[in-house]
């Protein structure tokens, strides 16, 4: 087991260091389907998204499906709505089941729905405007996906997750001939994969993890080709208080780091901290670096019954403020 575990740590680096060359030779803002991107999972905004190495259970597929890897509850589900930019909403939808305490993997289901709400249309024409109105369109977009990951150690796991994405943006007019438009559909579908790992180091609390995520080939709608938001990370957390006195079921203070290289922007990084009382009530924080309006988030988490409910608030610069809300359960 120990060489078949370093032969895949090998393995995903050699498709790490790849990936990340593949990055180096892409033109940034150049993808499409950018709802991938966005996080609405609260814990995870409050932290700047600084959740690659952290074990987040089902919502683990919207990160790092490798972090799934230790859950040993039979069941979890989570549910979280994000009120985006431009009365833009957006909710995630996870579930897993793990037989056996984890001893055949972590299964799991996801599904991220987007409403666009109202939307007015136009088209170039020969006006005074330049243009004219083409009454209400209708967008939508929703990415499902089913995950799987398993814990090859007692330190190591990898997990994966394989999703149907698609994302309708209304018909489009487009030139026909000289004088002529027709009206074809503005809609892109098709597969997209995820995938990452989890190794814990055995030092303390001490663990790390690696992720990919959106990788597919290239869409296109009624006439622009594009490529996913793909995304690589690598985070690294820890709870500080190990190195104190203080006893860890009553206090913790976990300290998560992330670098960010994606298609879609700049190299990123984010820093999350979180501390717990009594394993039942959290106080958030993050920042985000290399970003115009959203760098710093809060955010505040209770734990009742074994459900779990968390709130982040992200001041959005010139688009007001985000606030998101999830619900968690186990068993």
């Amino acid at each position: 087991m120990r060489k078949i575990t370093i032969h895949l740590i090998l393995g995903v680096i050699v498709v790490f260091n790849i990936s990340g060359k593949l990055f180096a030779q892409e033109k940034l803002a150049q993808t499409g389907m950018q709802f991938l991107s966005v996080i609405s999972d609260a814990r995870a905004a409050a932290l700047a998204g600084a959740v690659t190495s952290l074990e987040t259970n089902s919502s683990a597929l919207f990160f790092n499906p490798a972090t799934m890897g230790f859950n040993t509850n039979l069941f979890d589900a989570s549910f979280s709505m994000n009120k985006w930019i431009a009365d833009i909403n957006h909710q995630n939808i996870s579930l897993s089941v793990s037989p056996a305490e984890g001893e055949y993997g972590v299964f799991a289901l996801s599904l991220q729905l987007v409403d666009y709400g109202e939307i007015l249309g136009t088209v170039v024409a020969n006006t005074d405007l330049g243009y004219t109105d083409i009454g209400k369109l209708s967008a939508s977009s929703y990415a499902a996906g089913f995950g799987y990951s398993k814990r090859l150690s007692d330190k190591f796991s990898v997990g994966g997750q394989v999703k149907y994405v698609s994302q309708d943006l209304a018909d489009a007019t487009i030139p026909a001939t000289d004088s002529t438009t027709k009206s074809v559909e503005n809609k892109a579908s098709g597969l997209a994969f995820d995938f990452g790992t989890l190794f814990k180091t055995g030092y303390k609390s001490l663990q790390f993890g690696m992720s990919v995520r959106n990788f597919s080939q290239e869409f296109k709608y009624a006439q622009e080709g594009f490529e996913l938001p793909l995304t690589f990370s690598l985070g690294i957390s820890m709870n500080v208080f190990d190195f104190t006195s203080l006893k860890k079921e009553e206090h913790s203070l976990l300290v998560s780091i992330n670098a960010l290289d994606a298609r879609s922007h700049s190299a990123q990084i984010a820093v999350g901290g979180e501390y717990t009382f009594l394993n039942k009530f959290m106080l958030r924080a993050g920042y985000l670096t290399n970003s115009d309006e959203n760098d710093v988030s809060f955010g505040v988490g209770a734990s009742i019954f074994g459900f779990v409910f968390d709130y982040s608030y992200t001041p959005y610069g010139v688009f007001g403020n985000i606030q998101r809300l999830s619900a968690r359960f186990s068993y």
